[in-house]
Formats: structure tokens, C-alpha cells, sequence
């Protein structure tokens, strides 16, 4: 176990360095826990599996891409039909020019 620490001698600056050193040390912790149980739930997984005749994947289907489908272009910079933008996300700055010389978002909709 380790040595007793009296935090009623530490300075600010060693009490923060000490909280900062517990906090690394519990996050480490946590992801060495998780990949441990990862481990032994593929190996349980890919030995019923075998056990069946069967592949992990067939047993758990194919991943799902989690991703979603890139969206359509709603907006197109007038000045330079390649510009476009679907609406979401930060503005580009042609879109934001536009807006500032007065033009409205309809006027830029394909």
C-alpha cells in the first residue's frame, strides 16, 4: 500500500499536481479495466461461436455503419456554382458574404 500523505502540509500547487496525477491514474485504470473486459468478451464470443461452427460475425451479423449518408447541397455560391452547402454545420464564408451584401438565404437555394 502506498505511503500515508498528510494533504494538511501540501502547498496548492502540490495538491493540484496530486489531483491531476489521481485523475490520469483513475482514467488509465478505467481504460485497461474496459479493455480487459473487451478481451474476455470476444474470446467467449468467438469460442461459443466455434463451439457451433459458426464466425463471430455470423453469430453477431455485420457491423452497421454507423455513419450517416452525406446530405444534399440546399445552398450554391453564385459566383462559383462549385461552392455549395447542404445547411448544416458552420457557415462558409461565401454564404456569410452573401448574407452581408444583402442577399437572402432563399435566393441562394438550388
Amino acid at each position: 500500500m502506498a505511503a500515508k500523505v498528510d494533504l494538511g502540509k501540501m502547498t496548492e500547487k502540490q495538491l493540484m499536481a496530486l489531483k491531476q496525477g489521481v485523475e490520469n491514474e483513475l482514467k488509465t485504470s478505467r481504460t485497461r479495466t474496459i479493455a480487459a473486459a473487451t478481451q474476455e468478451l470476444q474470446d467467449a464470443a468467438r469460442k461459443i461461436a466455434r463451439k457451433h461452427g459458426l464466425t463471430v460475425s455470423e453469430v453477431l451479423g455485420r457491423k452497421r455503419n454507423s455513419r450517416k449518408a452525406p446530405l444534399s447541397a440546399k445552398y450554391r455560391n453564385p459566383n462559383d456554382p462549385g461552392q455549395t452547402w447542404s445547411g448544416r454545420g458552420r457557415q462558409p464564408a461565401w454564404f456569410k458574404l452573401a448574407m452581408d451584401e444583402g442577399k437572402s438565404a432563399e435566393s441562394l437555394e438550388i
